[in-house]
């Protein structure tokens, strides 16, 4: 039975999705949630039991990850199973995979290798370090690219040490960026009729998301350090306490401070010659705070926020995820989408963050089961009945 797109904006390419674990996944989710054809290419049952890695199927982790996909088993370390992939190239548009620079090449499924087969292939490939270098053959893992890549540093409270991000956000970031690449390299085999290899690291998203981090070191030679909840830069922007918990608020800029000192009903703040600026605010920022913080102390954050919001000044809760999926303007975008699990029931999982006016995406299948879809890509590719049933006997699917 031919697939049932999530969408048709990329419906007319088909992908080979050799990845694991999560950079690779969440490059290839955005793909499957706008439509591509994506074949998910495991170990079969009993192979390589060590190649399981990426949570357990049926984890929430695994579910959010691979929706909107189709799953082929296919024996990468078998010649027969190696042909079958590159007959699935012959046919392809996009594969990716995120193993060690070299297992690649062991495997005979190289970029080179498979240019031969299908030159209009874009073959996109996201490792720890780059696919050359003193590093090459590390192995990638967030944590590590966030300490390498300095965002351990300049996250926490002043002098606790490095803090690692709550979410793995050199794994998400380095996804996102090869599928940008992806579809850059799309886009220009339009013209050129020719694909080629996408290459992105943990370690080169993970330094391109501190963006004005390292900036100020590249163009001023700041080193930036750790500012706990206050923006490093523009102050006041921060965490301040309310009567009954915590709210954000986000004054840059001189006029949405002024409007800060207004609402909080300390107009005089503006003439304080220590507040005068931005710079100032910053290099004062202990008393700044601390003053704000005595006035927010005295109203609920509810109050706090509406007040603050009327006058012009950003400000919003501090929300738990319960309370965060609770919000009517998050129910409103419709983060969260239903989907129905053959083996899970009805589940939610997070949608697409971007909207498309013409060709949306949607949930549209349940992250498939392991080998769901073997014998139906199998027979696309010319297989029968008997050729399956002895490539199962041979362990090659």
């Amino acid at each position: 039975m031919p697939k049932t797109a999530a969408s048709t904006a990329l419906s007319r390419f088909r992908v080979l999705d050799l990845s694991r674990v999560r950079a690779g996944p969440t490059c290839v989710r955005q793909l499957a949630d706008w439509g591509a054809d994506v074949i998910k290419i495991e170990t079969p049952p009993g192979v390589d039991d060590k190649e399981g890695m990426g949570g357990p199927r049926l984890g929430p982790d695994f579910q959010n990850l691979h929706r909107n996909k189709r799953s082929l088993t296919l024996n990468l370390k078998s010649a027969d199973g190696v042909a079958i992939f590159k007959k699935l190239a012959a046919g392809a548009d996009v594969a990716v995979e995120n193993y060690r620079p070299d297992v690649k090449f062991r495997l005979g499924i190289d970029y080179a290798t498979m240019r031969a087969v299908n030159p209009k292939l874009v073959y996109a490939s996201i490792s720890g370090y780059g696919e050359d270098g003193p590093y090459r053959a590390r192995a990638g893992f967030d944590q590590i690219a966030q300490g390498m890549g300095g965002l351990m540093s300049i996250t926490g409270l002043p002098g606790q040490g490095p803090v690692r991000a709550g979410i793995a956000v050199a794994d998400s970031s380095a996804g996102l960026y090869a599928a940008l690449g992806i579809l850059v390299a799309l886009l220009e085999r339009e013209q050129s009729g020719e694909g080629q290899w996408v290459q992105c690291s943990l370690l080169h998203a993970q330094i391109a998301m501190l963006d004005f981090q390292a900036a100020r070191f590249l163009i001023k030679g700041e080193v930036p350090g750790q500012a706990g909840n206050d923006h490093p830069t523009s102050i006041p922007t921060g965490v301040f306490p309310t009567s009954d918990g915590y709210i954000n608020i986000a004054a840059a800029g001189q006029a949405i401070w002024e409007r800060v000192a207004r609402v909080l009903g300390h107009a005089e703040w503006i003439e304080d010659t220590e507040f005068a600026d931005n710079a100032l605010r910053s290099k004062n920022r202990v008393r700044v705070n601390a003053l704000i913080s005595e006035v927010t102390k005295s109203r609920a954050s509810a109050e706090w926020i509406t007040l603050l919001n009327k006058a012009g000044v950003p400000s919003g809760p501090i929300y738990k995820v319960d309370e965060m999926f609770d919000d009517p303007q998050v129910q409103h975008l419709g983060v969260a989408g239903n989907i129905h699990s053959p083996q899970l029931g009805d589940i939610r999982l997070i949608t697409q963050p971007v909207s498309l006016s013409r060709t949306p995406s949607c949930l549209k299948t349940a992250t498939p089961a392991l080998g769901e879809h073997t014998d139906e890509i199998l027979r696309e590719l010319g297989f029968g009945d008997a050729d399956i049933a002895d490539l199962r006997k041979r362990d090659v699917v």
